[in-house]
């Protein structure tokens, strides 16, 4: 099957500035295109039952996992455990990520 993202709308959410498209959804989990504006935050929150996963397609985004901060770079992949405090800080451009969860 073949999914041209051009033709999909950004979806808005509950958080200010993250708007994403739904590339793959299945109960086990599941796999978005998410834009996040400059200066945008993602609020520290985990996740009881699902791993969830980041690879940083445009921008430099500041990953914090369980109270460490990660400088974001193009090509990189941050695994987000189950039950581990993360969150999303955008303080410069635009960036764009493909973010994924794994049900347990």
């Amino acid at each position: 099957m073949k999914l041209n993202t051009n033709n999909l709308e950004w979806e808005y959410g509950k958080v200010e500035n993250f708007c994403g498209k739904t590339l793959l959804e299945k109960n086990n989990g599941g796999i978005k295109l998410v834009k996040v504006s400059a200066k945008a935050v993602y609020p520290t929150h985990k996740h009881p039952n699902k791993t969830e996963f980041i690879y940083i397609l445009e921008g430099n985004p500041i990953i914090t996992i369980a109270e460490k901060e990660y400088s974001g770079k193009k090509g990189e992949f941050f695994i987000l455990p189950n039950n581990i405090n993360h969150a999303i800080e955008n303080k410069n451009i635009e960036c764009l990520l493909l973010v994924g969860s794994i049900k347990e």
